[in-house]
């Protein structure tokens, strides 16, 4: 007699991630190849049940994990249109610089640009005085959540920007790489992690209007 593996957090995990792969593999046809398909799935579930503490929810965070990393691969390869420019964040933990500064470009550009964040070793939830900050100036960060990084979201950027996370980032050529000095907010009181903020704020800022095309 033969019982079916089962991973940490479901209670029939492969049943529900071969679903969200019928659903991805329908998305993506004529793009990935299912078994392309099914790997990132079950590869993104594995990633993030390392950190996961609540495993409740991770069907439906493996879902925009997986889906995000298969749009990324799609735009590397040329599969799928590329009209923004494509900012990639990345930290240590993924839980405050990288999360704080996605959310201020994405508010900031909109549609003018795309952003993905990622963390080198990523932590099991967004610190919560990132969240409060964060919904001070408009951002909502509270369905976010930590995400390792990954070779296709780098692959897909157009600029990295790194904050404390050394060399864990992979260097392709033609991208534009930024390292900006930004303290961890990690462990601070929300009046520091309000300074951290505002410094991002202003770095984004600049950031953006670069990015802007220039109209003769």
């Amino acid at each position: 007699m033969t019982t079916e593996k089962s991973l940490p957090g479901l209670l029939t995990p492969e049943a529900s991630l071969h679903r969200l792969a019928d659903d991805l593999a329908a998305r993506f046809t004529g793009v990935f190849a299912r078994e392309t398909v099914d790997r990132y799935v079950f590869e993104s579930y594995t990633a993030l049940a390392r950190t996961a503490r609540v495993t409740a929810h991770l069907p439906a965070l493996t879902a925009r994990f997986a889906s995000e990393r298969l749009t990324a691969l799609a735009q590397a390869k040329g599969a799928v249109a590329h009209d923004v420019p494509e900012v990639l964040f990345v930290c240590v933990q993924n839980a405050g610089r990288s999360q704080m500064a996605a959310g201020l470009l994405q508010l900031l550009g909109a549609d003018r640009v795309h952003v993905r964040s990622a963390g080198s070793q990523p932590a099991a939830s967004i610190d919560e005085a990132v969240v409060t900050a964060m919904a001070e100036v408009g951002v909502d960060l509270a369905a976010e959540f930590p995400k390792p990084l990954t070779d296709d979201v780098v692959r897909a950027a157009d600029v990295v920007v790194t904050m404390g996370c050394g060399d864990a980032c992979p260097v392709y050529p033609g991208k534009r790489y930024l390292d900006w000095q930004v303290r961890d907010p990690a462990g601070l009181t929300l009046g520091e992690v309000r300074a951290i903020r505002d410094d991002i704020h202003s770095r984004v800022r600049a950031l953006f209007a670069e990015l802007q095309p220039t109209h003769a």
